[in-house]
């Protein structure tokens, strides 16, 4: 029988956040609130919440139900609905969520968008998302910003005032049209000052991955330490506290030189450090997670938690260039990335945290991840010469998480590290 997980108190402040919200969600009409649907990755949660909108994050929803075993039924709703087997199963999931009456983490229903806001297109997906979403919802009003792709590695000045553009014509008076609030630049500057000081505390936290043995895990449990950051909280004061509680307990956790927390409790011994690429496997995310701490492996870096910003490079929200720094945020993403970008910036996550390995974790429906990834795995092997692995599951269908296959993959993987590990102590 599983273990109850542990709970500490930053845990138990996101747990109380998260509900929160949906029990707002669940009374915004009622309360005259407007609900803003958009997405993560470039999500422009300072603008919506400076027109005291509540936040609905789509994939978000997704992952919830995955982890609430719900996941699978939705998406077999939507398929009987023409969606097709080779669609964003993400996708799938939120319209079959949706079909059946869109019931949110918390029993309660959550409420019809007023606005449907992409404010990034580095996924193609994100739009026939939204346009399905159109379909369902025809009084939701559409907004979408077009973020330029960062195709030569840089975000050029231009690029920059392209963006400010459709922010100031487009975005903003039609926020203000909907929500009936006018356009505050102060309050959008206070909200950016905050997002600046909860990005530091995160840039602090995944950079504790350092010490040895590392104090957490920044893959499986890096995914809860993103959450606030990523859905909705970003630009408040919940957000900056609860970094400062989850920064503090992680202190106290390298003063007595423990390692992460699992599900099933302290890990006992760090063997393996690694650096993995893709997003988990929400439905049987503990089952996947066990097969890396059962065998002593931490995961010091991944880029799935950079999937709503790269603040460790030294990115921040700047209150005093607010729209543009609202540009730049999006432009900033990791799959807005080019893939030269994305392999500097893995193997200065190999390096920088002394990682032992590094791991695929491909997703069959996630063309925005799993792209340009075994040609990524093979140049870090190459200019590292570091051991590297490659797994495949899906985001959240069921039917694409073979346990044992996964399992056996691993296994072999790090008995691979264990001889690496062995020859090189042979020859200091």
């Amino acid at each position: 029988m599983a273990k109850e997980a542990q709970k500490e108190k930053s845990m138990i402040l996101q747990k109380e956040m998260v509900e929160g919200l949906f029990n707002q969600l669940a009374t915004a009409k009622e309360d005259g609130k407007k609900v803003c649907y958009t997405f993560i990755p470039g999500n422009l949660s300072e603008l919506i919440r400076t027109f005291d909108m509540l936040p609905v994050y789509p994939e978000i929803n997704a992952l919830q139900s995955a982890m609430r075993k719900k996941s699978g039924g939705y998406i077999k709703e939507a398929e009987k609905n023409a969606h097709s087997e080779d669609v964003c199963t993400y996708v799938k999931c939120d319209v079959g969520m949706m079909m059946k009456g869109n019931i949110g983490p918390t029993g309660q229903k959550i409420p019809e968008p007023d606005v449907l806001l992409l404010s990034y297109t580095g996924c193609f997906t994100f739009l026939k998302w939204f346009e399905t979403l159109k379909r369902e919802y025809p009084n939701a009003k559409v907004i979408m910003v077009h973020t330029p792709y960062q195709e030569n590695a840089e975000i050029t000045p231009e690029m920059t005032q392209y963006m400010v553009k459709q922010l100031k014509e487009e975005v903003i008076p039609q926020m203000e049209e909907v929500s009936g609030i006018k356009f505050d630049e102060e309050k959008l500057k206070a909200h950016l000052r905050l997002s600046k000081e909860a990005e530091d505390w995160i840039t602090k936290i995944f950079d504790t991955t350092k010490h040895k043995p590392s104090p957490i895990d920044a893959y499986f449990a890096g995914v809860y330490y993103i959450g606030p950051i990523n859905i909705g909280f970003r630009g408040t004061e919940q957000a900056v506290e609860y970094y400062k509680e989850l920064y503090s307990e992680i202190q106290d956790r390298i003063k007595n030189g423990l390692g992460p927390i699992t599900p099933e409790g302290e890990m006992k011994e760090e063997k393996y450090r690694l650096v993995v690429e893709g997003p988990p496997n929400w439905t049987s995310f503990r089952e996947f997670w066990k097969i890396f701490y059962d065998m002593g492996a931490v995961i010091v870096a991944s880029s799935y938690t950079k999937v709503g910003g790269v603040y460790d490079m030294g990115w921040r929200h700047d209150a005093n260039r607010p729209l543009e720094s609202l540009a730049e945020y999006c432009m900033n993403c990791y799959t807005n990335m080019n893939i030269p970008q994305r392999i500097d910036l893995l193997s200065k996550c190999i390096e920088d945290y002394d990682a032992d390995g590094y791991v695929t974790n491909s997703i069959k429906s996630c063309n925005s991840f799993s792209a340009g990834q075994l040609g990524m795995m093979r140049e870090i092997e190459d200019r590292l010469e570091v051991p590297v692995g490659f797994i495949e599951s899906d985001l959240v269908d069921p039917r694409y998480f073979s346990y044992s296959n996964i399992k056996n993959r691993l296994e072999s993987y790090f008995q691979m590290l264990a001889q690496r590990k062995s020859m090189e102590k042979e020859t200091v």
